[in-house]
């Protein structure tokens, strides 16, 4: 079974993003800020992290960072969900080490879409 981490300080945005995804079978454990997030990928593995950018605590960024200094946890796939649009915010996302980016506003089924992508890869 495929399990996702999915961190978004916004609790409307993370139920909307849980429900489309459990919905789609996934297993799914839920962090509301960058600290909650790393202490769920410091004592779980996951197939595919989603990470907001802006998040109180540690934002998406230092997350991503932390997460691919972790040996163990190096390889896991990452996913960037942003309002920060820009390419250069892309950018720094991708140089922090996510593998995939998002913007928002985004549509839940073409989220689905590619979370199906990338984890049935």
């Amino acid at each position: 079974m495929t399990k996702l981490l999915v961190a978004e300080d916004e609790d409307v945005l993370r139920m909307l993003i849980v429900d489309t995804l459990e919905d789609e079978g996934y297993t799914i454990d839920e962090a509301a800020d960058g600290l909650e997030a790393m202490e769920f990928i410091e004592k779980n593995q996951y197939d595919l992290i989603l990470v907001d950018y802006m998040m109180p605590g540690l934002t998406g960024i230092e997350v991503i960072e932390k997460v691919r200094t972790m040996e163990e946890k190096k390889d896991t796939l990452i996913m960037m969900l942003t309002a920060k649009s820009q390419q250069a915010d892309e950018e720094k996302a991708r140089k922090a080490g996510a593998d995939f980016f998002l913007a928002k506003p985004f549509s839940p089924i073409k989220l689905a879409e590619m979370v199906g992508e990338i984890t049935h890869a």
